[in-house]
């Protein structure tokens, strides 16, 4: 099978990247305590720029000491000594000849590991869906969390601008906003979560307000010339099923409303990308390229060559992002390039913890 359309290089805002293939973010809960990147992280994701990926979106980062913090271990960007912690992790990606962006992320109302506070906040009072991740350190159901106030709104958007500036500080070469899986943002933008009676609620379009206001406080920070991503799905880390009520008239309002906002691409995920998003018709990546007017990254099962191949030439997505295939292989982009034996995903990557000294542990056993 012809894989070149997936080696095209390609700029996402003033960002030159040698191919479409990335590798998406996932949660590694590997770093110290007090959320720095370690010697293993390092070595991580350089390992994905020197297997060929042109772009590394790295797992969430929190963006405050506050509510921000989803996980024990997860790292973050509040502080000095995690900006210097993660400026050995650029290096030695650009040293490899890669490009790297931080997510940037506030985990809300499902927060299960926050040394900060005892307490979760969200859009509202409400228990969220679902139970904790055991591979992330939880247990049992989530708690009931408190409602932000519009003053700790503030603080979020705040926390959020911070943070880019400390990625950039770092080298990194842009920040994708978390505003998908059931984190924060998306806890806004989702109707059953946010019952706001303010300008958040209500609404669609006020309920996109704190993604808009966050892109916003995001670009005023770090400038027209830093690469700036948003993250969007209809599914939760909580709430695998969850579809838009409104569905493409939705679809047609998130993606204009997002890209009419200072951001430089779309970052959209689904259990399989190429599939239709509501059912029938197109998928959700075809749908942030038809009424969004920046360029789309997709994600979902495209490590299969065939459906990420069909992705870019059909226009459905300008690159492809990795998760699964690039946990299989770090050197995943070099193997397809060369027709060599791409592997099988191994759910023990995940178990007991979603870590990487649980990877280490299964390539040494």
């Amino acid at each position: 099978m012809a894989v070149s359309s997936l080696y095209q290089p390609i700029a996402i805002g003033t960002l030159q990247l040698a191919n479409r293939l990335a590798v998406a973010p996932m949660t590694r809960v590997s770093a110290t305590a007090d959320g720095r990147a370690t010697a293993e992280m390092v070595d991580y994701y350089g390992d994905f720029a020197a297997g060929g990926f042109g772009l590394i979106i790295t797992e969430g980062v929190y963006t405050d000491k506050a509510y921000a913090q989803g996980y024990l271990f997860q790292p973050g960007l509040t502080d000095d000594g995690q900006v210097e912690a993660w400026r050995a992790v650029v290096d030695r990606v650009h040293a490899n000849g890669g490009r790297i962006i931080a997510q940037l992320m506030h985990a809300g109302a499902i927060s299960q590991g926050n040394p900060h506070r005892p307490n979760a906040k969200g859009p509202s009072a409400m228990r969220p869906k679902g139970a904790q991740m055991s591979f992330y350190r939880g247990d049992g159901a989530y708690r009931v969390p408190d409602a932000l106030s519009l003053t700790e709104v503030s603080d979020v958007l705040a926390g959020f601008a911070r943070s880019a500036v400390r990625a950039k500080e770092a080298g990194f070469d842009g920040v994708e906003i978390h505003g998908a899986n059931g984190y924060l943002l998306d806890q806004f933008m989702t109707d059953y979560t946010n019952q706001r009676g303010d300008r958040y609620g209500g609404s669609l379009a006020h309920r996109l307000r704190l993604g808009v206001e966050t892109i916003q406080a995001v670009r005023q920070a770090v400038g027209p010339n830093f690469t700036v991503g948003y993250r969007v799905s209809q599914a939760k880390v909580n709430d695998f099923t969850h579809k838009w009520a409104g569905g493409t008239l939705d679809a047609a309002e998130i993606f204009e409303t997002l890209s009419a906002a200072p951001i430089d691409y779309l970052h959209t995920t689904e259990f399989e990308a190429w599939q239709p998003a509501f059912g029938q018709g197109q998928s959700l990546a075809a749908l942030a390229k038809k009424h969004g007017t920046v360029p789309v990254i997709a994600n979902g099962s495209l490590h299969v060559p065939l459906e990420s191949v069909g992705m870019i030439e059909r226009g459905e997505a300008d690159l492809i992002s990795l998760g699964r295939g690039a946990l299989i292989h770090a050197d995943w982009a070099r193997r397809l390039r060369n027709g060599d034996d791409l592997g099988v995903f191994d759910r023990a990557l995940l178990s007991p913890l979603a870590d990487l000294a649980n990877a280490r542990r299964l390539r040494e056993g």
